[in-house]
């Protein structure tokens, strides 16, 4: 991975037009970063976005390097996918009311 350092958002957006966006993760408007995952040509890049650090663009390896980033980004914005539980809520409810039930209380014989 390379990294260099853009001084302004106009720059980034020059590169941005040219590049395929394959995903834009965080918002300016609600947070301090934005990331523009894009590809040029052969070239894996992330345009980050800043109104509170320094703005840089980033050029990847390979797809998986790109990829890994991308998800890393995610997580670190909150926008990683939600990992379901295997556990039915119904059920855990069901089961809390049996082992505590009226029959159960000891204070109640």
């Amino acid at each position: 991975m390379e990294e260099i350092e853009i001084m302004s958002w106009l720059t980034l957006d020059a590169v941005r037009k040219r590049a395929k966006v394959v995903e834009t993760v965080g918002n300016l408007q609600t947070g301090h970063n934005k990331s523009v995952f894009g590809i040029i040509e052969d070239d894996f890049l992330e345009l980050a976005y800043s109104d509170s650090a320094a703005n840089y663009l980033r050029r990847f390896e390979d797809r998986d390097e790109f990829d890994v980033a991308l998800e890393a980004r995610k997580e670190e914005n909150g926008e990683a996918p939600f990992e379901e539980d295997s556990r039915d809520y119904d059920e855990d409810e069901e089961d809390k009311e049996g082992e505590l039930g009226v029959e159960d209380d000891p204070e109640i014989s």
